[in-house]
């Protein structure tokens, strides 16, 4: 009787701007999902913001909580913070939202932690998107397409991690 691999626990940070909007989404996404999926021991989840000073300690967009409390996602706990340089040590997987968030990260990042970092929709290349759209000055819609577009993109990440295919 042979023993199957326990795979191994993945540390993945969502990266945005402020940290009240698209990141937090996708890291409640991403760990409701897991845990429907009885996936839940894989990863641990957080999310932060290149600006993260500006929205420090808040709660997420209403519109953020309104969307993913709607689909069973739980964001009533998250709180926002700012991107620091522990993250990079911490974190197996630094994912950004949007190209912006990504130069952002690469000019926080530490040489031999720059593996690490990732653009979210890259877990969805079949999709054609690299970016999440940031909702924040628009209506309670932009906030439902981004959570459509975090189920999809968490969907590939917990893939990749089942298989031990989490890059880098």
């Amino acid at each position: 009787m042979s023993k199957t691999a326990t795979p191994p626990r993945y540390r993945i940070l969502f990266v945005c701007m402020g940290n009240i909007c698209r990141s937090p989404l996708a890291a409640a996404v991403t760990r409701g999902l897991a845990q429907r999926e009885g996936l839940g021991a894989l990863v641990e989840t957080d999310s932060a913001g290149t600006h993260g000073h500006y929205h420090a300690g808040e709660a997420p967009d209403p519109r953020a909580r309104k969307v993913g409390a709607k689909r069973g996602y739980d964001l009533s706990k998250m709180r926002a913070r700012p991107v620091v340089l522990a993250d990079f040590e911490r974190f197996d997987r630094i994912l950004a939202m949007d190209q912006q968030n990504m130069a952002n990260l690469l000019r926080l990042c530490p040489e031999e932690s720059r593996a690490k970092l990732g653009m979210f929709l890259d877990y969805v290349p079949e999709f054609g998107l690299t970016e999440v759209p940031d909702p924040y000055y628009g209506a309670e819609s932009g906030f439902e397409r981004v959570l459509e577009l975090c189920e999809l993109a968490a969907r590939g990440l917990l893939a990749a991690c089942e298989h031990g295919q989490l890059a880098p």
